[in-house]
Order: structure tokens, then sequence, then C-alpha cells
């Protein structure tokens, strides 16, 4: 059975392993030094920095279960500004991550539907949110669902940078969709 809870701070261990293991899973392979990658996910992925980010009230986590396992998660940023969102209104999905052995379930698309309705009870207009261009198999998930390239964006790794598209999504706030019935 798949549950997706609001992270507190009692989860913050568990969202610094799945970062830490997620992200090796879906970036490892394009890092180019290993180095890096290890310094990259060591700092931004600390059981400190982590702990941090929870507690910004600008930051949004959902933690995704299979069976009482956690086996993905889903950061959102309210508010996040990029030059290329005409939004001031948004949220950034910074971080929507399952762990490999569970892709297969299909469950990144329920989360994905998840935070979108969490942005719509908010009252925010825009989703948006960037992917390394290497990246197909998430380029085609999010074409799919429905955002749209608008721009770049320079991601850094311990000193280097990796270019990454910028999508967007219009996203209708829950007002509006309950005035049309």
């Amino acid at each position: 059975m798949i549950k997706i809870k609001t992270a507190k701070e009692a989860d913050t261990e568990v969202l610094a392993l799945l970062g830490r293991l997620t992200y090796a899973e879906s970036h490892g392979d394009f890092i180019d030094n290993k180095n890096d990658l290890s310094k990259y996910i060591n700092a931004a992925f600390s059981v400190s920095k982590t702990k941090e980010d929870i507690n910004n009230p600008k930051n949004l986590f959902y933690i995704m279960y299979a069976d009482d396992l956690p086996v993905g998660y889903a950061k959102l940023v309210l508010n996040a500004i990029h030059e290329s969102v005409a939004s001031q209104n948004n949220c950034r999905l910074e971080k929507i991550y399952i762990l490999n052995d569970f892709i297969p379930l299909k469950i990144g698309q329920q989360l994905l539907t998840f935070v979108e309705e969490k942005a719509k009870a908010l009252q925010l207009d825009t989703m948006w949110l960037s992917v390394y261009i290497k990246n197909n198999r998430a380029i085609r998930f999010y074409k799919r669902n429905e955002f749209k390239n608008v721009g770049e964006l320079n991601f850094i790794v311990n000193g280097k940078g990796y270019e990454n598209i910028v999508f967007s999504k219009k996203i209708k706030a829950w007002g509006s969709i309950q005035n049309r019935n």
C-alpha cells in the first residue's frame, strides 16, 4: 500500500538517507568526477543540512511509503524565483525522487499528483523545476505531465556546472476548480 505523509523534523534522518541514495542513483552516472559526487552528497544531504531545510517554512517535504517502507520523497520550495518563471505565486519542485527498485511500480506519478494537489490547495498558480539535459527519463516524465520548457539553469556540483532545463506548469488554484462546479 502506498502512503504519502508530510515530513516533520523527526523524519530528518530518513529524508537525509533517501536524499543521498536517490540522488546517487538518479545522477551518479551523470557526474563526471565521483569525488565531486561524494562531496556534493555529503554537503547537500547531511543530517544537519536536511534538518535546516525541513525547519525552513518555505520548504515542504513529503515522504512516500510503500508498505511502510520509505521509498521516495518530494520537496517543494514556496515562491522560488527564477528569471524564466513569470509567476511570483509559485513553487519549485526542487526534489522528487523514488528509489530505483521502486520506479517500476510507477509511483512517481502518484507523488507528482500529490504535490500538485498540495500546491493547488496553497493557491499557487505555477510549479517549476529543473532537470539535467541528459536525464531523458525525467524529461519524458515531465513533458508527459504537461510541463513546458521555459529556460535553463546551471546546476553546480562541487564547482562544476551541469546544464539543466527549467520546466514550468500552470496549475489551477483550488478555488478556481471549486467555482466551476
